[in-house]
């Protein structure tokens, strides 16, 4: 007998997704509603911006899966170059909201082009390194670094050492999964260390207060050191059980700042408590697990690469992000994937998702 048609439509569609990661990350954007509306004073603005930009994602994401990789592979320089053009004109044009120039403003939209290059560095490099598979010498990795350092550098002028840090890091991890020599890679580590009081001096003010208040958010209560010491304070009241969903005190008594966005971690540790947790970070690192487990079953250098660099970038997010508002690195204005409210962060992870089931499609093949 031959199918229904509408379970000939469903298999149609849901061919190219990879179920399990689907599925977790619809998951964690179901969670994030939940507490996107606490956190809004339980109010549906922010939802309803949510669901139109997570539904937008899910489109994008679906499209991405269903390409091949070698045909998104064409469109890396094309998108690296108007990525870095669009820093420039930040550098430029670009609008200063909470005292960093990091948006355009074309009029009926703005964008920050820093999340453009989430993906576009990853896609660049990658595109470098297979058109040199089989011959890749060091001068290449020469020339990687020289790729990173462009928008990095673009983006630290913003300023905003967090994404730009980030964002390097994912341009690491392609030259760490091209065969970057773990020598090179200690080498480098070393001479980071060993560079950081002149690092230190080139920091903005406002970059060393984050890092002393680190140390000791106590030295400035209602200054710097408010955001940690409030988010410490929601995480530590939440104790293992949580307050109950829509039962947090300090959010609701508007005591943790930005907590829609980079904050919203905070919330969730009120209010679902160690364990709610725990919850958030196994579905983090299932994640971490399903695109390793791609990643290396890829059967390309671009795939590989783009696979790996995409899942480590992801859960390096997220850890930073619980270990800033946690007390435990510095405030870096990082958002948590998939929870955090924001419609360019939503669509940049959503690409990179798309991306990696669209690599792990070609394996499946």
């Amino acid at each position: 007998m031959h199918p229904h048609p509408l379970k000939r439509l469903w298999q149609a569609v849901t061919a190219p997704l990879d179920g399990p990661l689907v599925l977790l990350l619809a998951v964690i954007n179901v969670l994030s509603l939940a507490v996107l509306y606490s956190a809004s004073n339980e109010t549906f603005g922010k939802i309803d911006n949510k669901l139109v930009y997570t539904a937008l994602s899910f489109g994008i994401l679906w499209f991405l899966a269903w390409s091949r990789p070698q045909s998104i592979m064409m469109f890396a320089p094309p998108i690296y170059v108007v990525g870095v053009l669009l820093l420039v004109g930040v550098e430029l044009f670009g609008i200063i909201v909470n005292g960093s120039q990091r948006w355009l403003d074309f009029g009926f939209v703005r964008i920050q082009p820093s999340e453009i290059m989430k993906i576009a560095l990853p896609m660049m490099l990658g595109w470098y390194f297979q058109h040199h598979e089989g011959q890749i010498r060091w001068w290449h990795y020469v020339v990687g670094a020289v790729i990173i350092l462009i928008p990095g550098t673009l983006i630290l002028k913003q300023p905003d050492l967090g994404t730009a840090t980030l964002i390097m890091a994912s341009g690491f991890f392609v030259l760490y999964f091209a065969g970057l020599s773990w020598k090179v890679i200690l080498g480098g580590g070393a001479a980071f260390l060993a560079s950081l009081p002149l690092v230190w001096h080139f920091m903005h003010d406002y970059q060393r207060r984050r890092v002393l208040t680190l140390l000791d958010p106590t030295q400035d209560p209602l200054g710097d050191g408010y955001h940690i010491i409030q988010s410490t304070i929601a995480i530590g009241s939440g104790g293992p059980w949580g307050k109950g969903w829509l039962s947090g005190t300090q959010t609701h008594l508007e005591f943790i700042p930005e907590r829609t966005t980079d904050f919203i971690f905070a919330v969730w540790s009120e209010e679902f408590g160690l364990i709610g947790n725990i919850v958030l970070l196994v579905l983090y690192l299932a994640v971490l697990s399903r695109g390793l487990m791609i990643t290396a079953r890829a059967q390309t250098l671009f795939g590989r690469v783009m696979a790996g660099s995409i899942t480590l970038t992801f859960f390096m997010y997220a850890f930073v992000n619980m270990g800033m508002v946690s007390g435990i690195l510095p405030v870096v204005g990082v958002p948590l994937p998939f929870v955090s409210y924001g419609g360019t962060a939503t669509v940049s992870l959503a690409v990179g998702m798309g991306m990696l089931m669209s690599i792990g499609n070609t394996e499946r093949r």
